[in-house]
């Protein structure tokens, strides 16, 4: 029986956060796009609505034609998942949640702060620095304008927002209702206040407040979900231009990586993978993987990004064909190499990018299995009789020597 709805707007985040309950044994499916209700036979569903990049009218919609059909279909707590940078539509869905779901109040709980993302006196922060002054601030796609939460519910939407004071209930509020939490700690006391008088028809929040939902709506039984041995081989796709991912790229590359930075015509040329070209760099990238156990793919240049905006700019190419035209290539490559002998454990970071490589190999579904760290999230799937796992995260998780530490750990396990 269906238990637990969690709507998210990407693929990575639907992820770091449907495994907060696959790692306890909780059956857990992840899906993108639509999604039956009806016919679901997992306790917890995922659906990925792919809306961070919509314009806000048309996020609000998708996720207001989901929430309906949940409480059609009877679903006891739907559970609007958050960029933990508060990126994407977040007003506009939120909002669509509290309106479609007919619940008095939505309580958002935007704060992760296992991974240093806090909420306090409702402004957001990353590791101490309001969330527009970080890295997210200047994202080239989804730049997140303002640090106080209410604020920027409010640029999307008119139904009422407002920061709660330590310990203050939400019984006789209505409207969107935004939780402090500076520690893991604020995070479960929120829960355990929300949760005394029964379960909360609607919540919102991120992978963060998720991790306590387990014990909250009663599905855990104490169990943990033990890591499979893995492949020891590993090979990174990125397609972040987040700085911290960037960094990591650096350190491992320094520690003995070897490392491939896709050109503007591989990332932006119509179809060239299919191409003599493409197909004389997919046997060379295979070269690469025999030869080299540990392999980054990239979709950054060196020292920035500017001969791939002015291959773009010089093509009639904007920003966000840019984003959508970069993934899909990568997403093309994978495709091509997916049945190669060399390919081991792959890691995808990037929420686009690991879309785009499913939608290569026609995986429309993965199932987490446990998280690695914060953030970091070990999936499976099947294609072609093939179960294969994949690591994923965004841009903007883990520290500068996450992929050398996960190399060395796959190679120990």
């Amino acid at each position: 029986m269906l238990r637990l709805l969690m709507i998210a707007d990407d693929f990575t985040g639907a992820l770091d956060t449907g495994v907060q309950l696959a790692a306890h044994g909780i059956p857990t499916q992840v899906v993108v796009g639509q999604a039956d209700l009806s016919a679901c036979s997992s306790t917890v569903l995922v659906v990925d609505t792919e809306t961070r990049h919509l314009p806000a009218a048309k996020a609000a919609k998708a996720v207001e034609e989901l929430t309906r059909s949940a409480v059609e279909n009877g679903v006891g707590c739907i559970y609007k998942k958050t960029d933990s940078a508060l990126r994407g539509n977040i007003g506009a869905e939120l909002a669509a949640l509290l309106k479609a779901s007919g619940a008095r109040n939505l309580p958002f709980l935007p704060a992760f702060p296992q991974i240093g993302r806090t909420t306090e006196k409702g402004v957001h922060y990353i590791k101490g620095v309001p969330v527009n002054e970080s890295p997210f601030g200047i994202d080239p796609f989804e730049p997140v304008r303002c640090a106080e939460v209410t604020k920027l519910i409010h640029l999307q939407t008119e139904i009422p927002a407002q920061s709660l004071q330590p310990g203050e209930t939400a019984a006789d509020k209505t409207g969107i209702l935004v939780y402090d939490a500076a520690t893991a700690a604020d995070l479960e006391a929120a829960g355990q206040q929300l949760f005394q008088n029964g379960t909360p028809p609607v919540l919102a929040g991120c992978a963060g407040f998720a991790a306590f939902l387990p014990e909250l709506l009663g599905l855990s039984d104490g169990s943990v979900v033990e890591t499979p041995q893995l492949d020891p081989r590993l090979l990174v796709l990125c397609g972040s231009v987040n700085p911290i991912t960037l960094r990591q790229m650096d350190t491992a590359e320094k520690a003995g990586f070897t490392r491939l930075r896709l050109t503007p015509r591989q990332k932006l040329e119509p179809g060239y993978w299919a191409s003599a070209d493409g197909k004389a760099a997919l046997a060379e990238i295979e070269q690469m993987l025999a030869a080299n156990p540990r392999c980054i793919i990239e979709t950054n240049d060196a020292g920035g990004n500017q001969l791939t905006a002015d291959y773009a700019a010089a093509r009639g190419i904007d920003l966000d064909g840019m984003r959508v035209g970069i993934s899909g290539s990568v997403g093309q490559m994978f495709g091509a190499l997916f049945g190669s002998e060399h390919l081991g454990t792959l890691l995808l970071t990037g929420g686009d990018t690991l879309l785009q490589c499913m939608n290569s190999v026609g995986a429309r579904e993965l199932e987490p299995v446990c998280e690695l760290e914060s953030g970091i999230v070990l999936a499976r799937f099947t294609y072609q009789g093939r179960t294969r796992y994949v690591i994923t995260k965004s841009g903007g998780f883990g520290q500068e020597d996450l992929l050398v530490e996960l190399a060395d750990r796959i190679a120990k396990h």
